[in-house]
């Protein structure tokens, strides 16, 4: 058996993409997880991660196989209406794995607290989603938690707010040219770097605390258009011009983000764990994503776990 510990992720995306290169860095630290598609099993073998190919309809072929030597697993992939997927096909799977599993970690959504017209939320107040995207979510959040009570499995649940980061931001938007300012008066949203996830996870995985649930948001929630604004100013370009949110003609996915308006206290994981954000509001969190896009940029390089920013199961898909 390994000495090292071992971390697997169901849905090998963006956030355990840099959460793997981190504790990459360790050399304590064996990789494996699942991706929906060849090419991004290719792209996580590059990263040296074992890969297998998971989605609802291909459950892993032999779990026990794939997870053997697990100490820690990471949920990133979406419920549907029936709720987790990794629950549905794994969830026995994983409790063999006990006591072996030191830790297993849930990433949900700020989604779950629903509307609340702009007032702050910790994790105390009352699950109450708004949205069909948040009730899924709870649902999720429910299935893992009666693994803790019920048998016992070492369960954290974290709720991110928009997840961004290099290559994946309101830089990116602006420059593809997809970019919109959309103006909803009294609005802001809530957001979290990917690697600000990364040392929040990271601090969990050395203080575990079964039964845990955290909020992970930055201290500014701030409007999309003003984020838009500053992205533009950081390219040298002009920002794209104002829209009512009542004009905007948004998509299903972008208007249940807009539907639910609140702010997110973050106090817990740093009282919890002592740390401090590296990206407390989003300009800090752009200037540092556009930095490390040049430097990758004027070497001609993109490193596998930005190109993984399109393959994320959790967390907002949509940058705002």
């Amino acid at each position: 058996m390994s000495t090292k510990n071992k971390l697997f992720c169901f849905g090998y995306g963006y956030s355990c993409g840099f959460l793997g290169e981190a504790l990459k860095q360790t050399g304590a630290w064996d990789l494996a997880g699942t991706t929906r598609g060849l090419e991004n099993r290719a792209l996580l073998k590059e990263l040296g991660v074992d890969a297998y190919i998971f989605d609802k309809e291909k459950p892993l072929a032999d779990p026990m196989l794939a997870l053997k030597d697990t100490t820690h697993c990471l949920i990133s992939t979406p419920p549907d209406a029936a709720g987790d997927l990794v629950y549905e096909a794994h969830a026995d799977d994983i409790v063999r794995l006990m006591p072996n599993l030191k830790w297993l970690g849930y990433l949900s959504t700020t989604a779950v607290y629903g509307d609340r017209d702009g007032a702050w939320v910790d994790e105390m107040s009352e699950v109450r989603p708004s949205t069909i995207r948040g009730t899924r979510r709870a649902m999720a959040e429910n299935q893992w938690l009666s693994l803790l009570h019920g048998r016992g499995l070492p369960v954290h649940i974290f709720r991110l707010s928009g997840i961004y980061g290099p290559g994946r931001s309101a830089i990116d938007s602006v420059r593809a040219g997809i970019a919109r300012r959309i103006m909803k008066p009294g609005h802001s949203f809530c957001r979290i770097h990917v690697e600000d996830i990364v040392q929040i996870l990271m601090a969990s995985i050395a203080k575990p605390q079964a039964g845990a649930i955290y909020n992970i948001a930055d201290d500014e929630a701030a409007p999309s258009h003003e984020v838009i604004a500053y992205a533009s100013r950081l390219l040298g370009r002009d920002p794209p011009p104002l829209v009512r949110f009542e004009d905007a003609n948004l998509a299903p996915i972008t208007l249940s983000f807009y539907s639910d308006n609140k702010r997110i206290q973050n106090t817990k994981v740093k009282t919890d764990f002592g740390i401090t954000l590296k990206y407390p509001n989003y300009r800090l969190g752009l200037e540092a994503s556009l930095a490390a896009e040049q430097y990758y940029a004027d070497r001609g390089e993109v490193p596998p776990w930005i190109k993984l920013a399109g393959t994320e199961f959790g967390g907002s898909q949509t940058i705002l």
